[in-house]
Protein backbone atom coordinates (compact mmCIF):
# COMPACT_ATOMS: atom_id res chain seq x y z
CA UNK A 1 0.00 0.00 0.00
CA UNK A 2 0.93 3.76 0.01
CA UNK A 3 0.29 5.44 2.88
CA UNK A 4 0.54 9.38 3.34
CA UNK A 5 2.14 10.72 6.68
CA UNK A 6 1.74 13.86 7.84
CA UNK A 7 4.12 14.86 10.61
CA UNK A 8 6.91 12.73 8.72
CA UNK A 9 10.00 14.57 11.02
CA UNK A 10 8.28 13.92 14.44
CA UNK A 11 9.57 10.93 16.89
CA UNK A 12 6.93 8.84 16.52
CA UNK A 13 6.21 8.99 12.50
CA UNK A 14 10.00 8.23 12.01
CA UNK A 15 9.69 5.04 13.69
CA UNK A 16 6.56 4.37 11.79
CA UNK A 17 7.74 4.57 8.52
CA UNK A 18 10.67 1.93 9.37
CA UNK A 19 7.89 0.19 10.50
CA UNK A 20 5.54 0.56 7.47
CA UNK A 21 8.50 0.03 4.86
CA UNK A 22 9.65 -2.97 6.44
CA UNK A 23 6.50 -4.51 5.71
CA UNK A 24 6.56 -3.24 2.34
CA UNK A 25 4.55 -0.48 2.18
CA UNK A 26 5.79 2.71 0.42
CA UNK A 27 5.35 5.99 2.22
CA UNK A 28 4.89 9.87 1.05
CA UNK A 29 6.54 11.76 3.85
CA UNK A 30 4.69 14.83 4.39
CA UNK A 31 6.65 17.64 6.25
CA UNK A 32 7.37 21.38 6.65
CA UNK A 33 11.03 20.28 6.08
CA UNK A 34 11.34 17.60 3.68
CA UNK A 35 15.01 17.93 3.54
CA UNK A 36 15.26 16.47 7.38
CA UNK A 37 13.22 13.01 6.55
CA UNK A 38 14.57 9.62 6.77
CA UNK A 39 16.09 8.73 3.86
CA UNK A 40 14.87 5.31 2.89
CA UNK A 41 13.80 3.32 0.01
CA UNK A 42 10.31 3.43 -0.31
CA UNK A 43 10.35 6.56 1.35
CA UNK A 44 9.25 10.00 -1.03
CA UNK A 45 9.37 13.18 0.76
CA UNK A 46 7.01 15.77 0.09
CA UNK A 47 6.64 19.49 1.30
CA UNK A 48 3.33 19.47 3.48
CA UNK A 49 1.48 23.12 4.85
CA UNK A 50 -1.00 21.91 7.22
CA UNK A 51 -1.83 25.93 6.60
CA UNK A 52 -3.17 25.05 3.22
CA UNK A 53 -6.56 24.96 1.74
CA UNK A 54 -8.27 21.39 1.56
CA UNK A 55 -7.47 21.40 -2.31
CA UNK A 56 -4.07 21.54 -2.16
CA UNK A 57 -3.30 19.61 0.61
CA UNK A 58 -5.93 16.77 -1.71
CA UNK A 59 -4.10 17.23 -4.81
CA UNK A 60 -1.01 16.15 -2.42
CA UNK A 61 -2.05 12.81 -1.27
CA UNK A 62 -3.46 11.53 -4.17
CA UNK A 63 -2.90 8.37 -4.99
CA UNK A 64 -2.35 6.93 -1.60
CA UNK A 65 -4.34 4.33 -0.01
CA UNK A 66 -4.02 5.46 2.90
CA UNK A 67 -3.52 8.95 4.96
CA UNK A 68 -1.74 8.92 8.49
CA UNK A 69 -2.16 12.08 11.28
CA UNK A 70 0.56 12.28 13.47
CA UNK A 71 1.65 16.13 13.12
CA UNK A 72 1.58 17.91 16.13
CA UNK A 73 3.06 21.29 16.94
CA UNK A 74 4.35 20.66 20.67
CA UNK A 75 1.63 23.38 21.63
CA UNK A 76 2.95 26.14 19.20
CA UNK A 77 0.10 26.05 17.08
CA UNK A 78 -2.47 23.85 18.06
CA UNK A 79 -5.60 25.09 16.30
CA UNK A 80 -4.11 25.63 12.91
CA UNK A 81 -1.96 21.76 13.23
CA UNK A 82 -3.49 19.80 15.65
CA UNK A 83 -7.24 21.17 15.24
CA UNK A 84 -7.85 22.03 12.16
CA UNK A 85 -4.67 21.12 10.27
CA UNK A 86 -6.04 17.49 11.02
CA UNK A 87 -9.79 18.20 10.19
CA UNK A 88 -8.87 19.64 6.96
CA UNK A 89 -6.69 16.40 6.40
CA UNK A 90 -9.44 14.33 6.98
CA UNK A 91 -11.63 16.64 4.12
CA UNK A 92 -8.67 16.18 1.77
CA UNK A 93 -9.14 12.61 2.03
CA UNK A 94 -12.84 12.63 1.50
CA UNK A 95 -11.86 14.98 -1.85
CA UNK A 96 -9.19 12.71 -2.96
CA UNK A 97 -11.36 9.32 -2.79
CA UNK A 98 -8.97 7.87 0.32
CA UNK A 99 -10.88 6.06 2.87
CA UNK A 100 -8.83 4.76 5.08
CA UNK A 101 -7.68 7.67 8.11
CA UNK A 102 -5.27 6.70 10.94
CA UNK A 103 -5.28 9.37 13.96
CA UNK A 104 -2.66 9.43 16.31
CA UNK A 105 -4.54 11.25 19.50
CA UNK A 106 -4.04 11.54 22.78
CA UNK A 107 -5.13 8.86 25.80
CA UNK A 108 -9.02 10.38 26.51
CA UNK A 109 -8.57 13.32 24.33
CA UNK A 110 -12.80 12.01 23.86
CA UNK A 111 -13.08 11.93 27.44
CA UNK A 112 -12.38 15.45 29.08
CA UNK A 113 -14.51 13.96 32.85
CA UNK A 114 -11.05 12.72 32.38
CA UNK A 115 -8.29 15.29 32.29
CA UNK A 116 -8.33 16.28 35.81
CA UNK A 117 -6.71 12.68 36.01
CA UNK A 118 -2.80 12.40 36.77
CA UNK A 119 -1.27 14.33 34.65
CA UNK A 120 -3.54 14.99 31.92
CA UNK A 121 -4.43 18.70 33.51
CA UNK A 122 -0.90 20.25 32.34
CA UNK A 123 -1.72 19.54 28.14
CA UNK A 124 -5.30 20.52 28.45
CA UNK A 125 -5.06 22.63 25.58
CA UNK A 126 -3.94 19.86 23.21
CA UNK A 127 -6.27 17.88 24.83
CA UNK A 128 -8.84 20.30 23.62
CA UNK A 129 -7.41 20.42 20.06
CA UNK A 130 -7.41 16.97 19.88
CA UNK A 131 -10.85 16.77 21.39
CA UNK A 132 -12.27 18.42 18.21
CA UNK A 133 -9.95 16.60 15.42
CA UNK A 134 -10.82 13.39 16.95
CA UNK A 135 -14.53 14.47 17.25
CA UNK A 136 -14.30 15.94 13.44
CA UNK A 137 -13.28 12.27 12.82
CA UNK A 138 -15.99 10.49 14.14
CA UNK A 139 -19.17 12.64 13.39
CA UNK A 140 -18.55 14.40 10.38
CA UNK A 141 -16.64 12.22 7.97
CA UNK A 142 -17.62 8.86 6.23
CA UNK A 143 -13.36 7.36 6.64
CA UNK A 144 -12.66 4.31 7.67
CA UNK A 145 -10.66 5.46 10.66
CA UNK A 146 -8.72 3.88 13.70
CA UNK A 147 -7.89 6.53 16.39
CA UNK A 148 -5.02 5.91 18.71
CA UNK A 149 -4.97 7.48 21.80
CA UNK A 150 -1.49 6.71 24.24
CA UNK A 151 -0.91 7.70 27.59
CA UNK A 152 2.79 10.05 27.74
CA UNK A 153 5.39 9.01 25.39
CA UNK A 154 9.01 7.14 26.42
CA UNK A 155 11.76 7.68 24.54
CA UNK A 156 13.35 4.17 24.07
CA UNK A 157 15.82 2.46 21.82
CA UNK A 158 13.16 -0.52 21.18
CA UNK A 159 9.86 -1.54 22.50
CA UNK A 160 8.82 -4.44 24.15
CA UNK A 161 6.11 -5.21 21.83
CA UNK A 162 4.12 -5.51 24.14
CA UNK A 163 0.94 -2.94 25.51
CA UNK A 164 -2.49 -2.84 27.10
CA UNK A 165 -5.85 -1.66 25.47
CA UNK A 166 -8.40 -0.46 27.01
CA UNK A 167 -6.35 1.22 29.96
CA UNK A 168 -8.44 2.92 32.58
CA UNK A 169 -5.87 5.75 33.22
CA UNK A 170 -2.85 7.33 32.08
CA UNK A 171 0.10 5.12 31.66
CA UNK A 172 3.52 5.53 29.46
CA UNK A 173 4.01 4.14 26.29
CA UNK A 174 7.39 3.79 24.40
CA UNK A 175 7.45 5.46 21.06
CA UNK A 176 8.50 2.20 18.79
CA UNK A 177 5.35 0.23 20.99
CA UNK A 178 2.93 3.24 19.53
CA UNK A 179 4.61 3.03 16.24
CA UNK A 180 4.19 -0.35 16.18
CA UNK A 181 0.19 0.14 16.62
CA UNK A 182 -0.32 2.47 13.98
CA UNK A 183 1.69 0.50 11.47
CA UNK A 184 -0.70 -2.73 12.56
CA UNK A 185 -3.54 -1.01 12.26
CA UNK A 186 -3.18 0.02 8.78
CA UNK A 187 -5.04 -3.28 7.51
CA UNK A 188 -7.04 -4.29 10.47
CA UNK A 189 -10.50 -3.78 9.72
CA UNK A 190 -11.41 -4.87 12.88
CA UNK A 191 -10.00 -2.24 14.15
CA UNK A 192 -12.39 0.44 11.72
CA UNK A 193 -14.59 3.13 13.63
CA UNK A 194 -12.34 2.33 16.63
CA UNK A 195 -10.59 4.42 19.55
CA UNK A 196 -7.41 2.50 20.71
CA UNK A 197 -6.57 3.49 24.44
CA UNK A 198 -3.49 2.12 25.17
CA UNK A 199 -0.11 2.02 27.03
CA UNK A 200 2.75 -0.32 27.64
CA UNK A 201 1.36 -3.52 28.51
CA UNK A 202 2.22 -7.62 28.17
CA UNK A 203 -0.16 -8.86 25.44
CA UNK A 204 1.93 -8.94 22.53
CA UNK A 205 1.02 -6.32 19.73
CA UNK A 206 -0.50 -8.42 16.80
CA UNK A 207 -2.79 -10.57 19.66
CA UNK A 208 -4.04 -7.54 21.11
CA UNK A 209 -4.91 -5.64 17.74
CA UNK A 210 -6.29 -9.19 16.36
CA UNK A 211 -8.69 -8.76 19.79
CA UNK A 212 -10.62 -5.47 18.87
CA UNK A 213 -13.80 -6.04 18.24
CA UNK A 214 -13.95 -10.14 18.85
Amino acid sequence: MQTFIAGATGRVAEVLIKELVAQGHTVVAGARSPEKVLQLEGVHPVHLDLHAEVAPLAELIQGSDAVYFVAGSRGQDLLQTDAFGAVKLMQASEKARIKRFIMLSSIFATEPEKWAESDLSKITNYNIAKFFADKWLIHHTGLDYTIVQPGTLVEAAEGSGRIQIGVEKPQPNTIPNVAKVLAEVLEAKNTYGTIIQMSDGDTPIADAIRAIGA
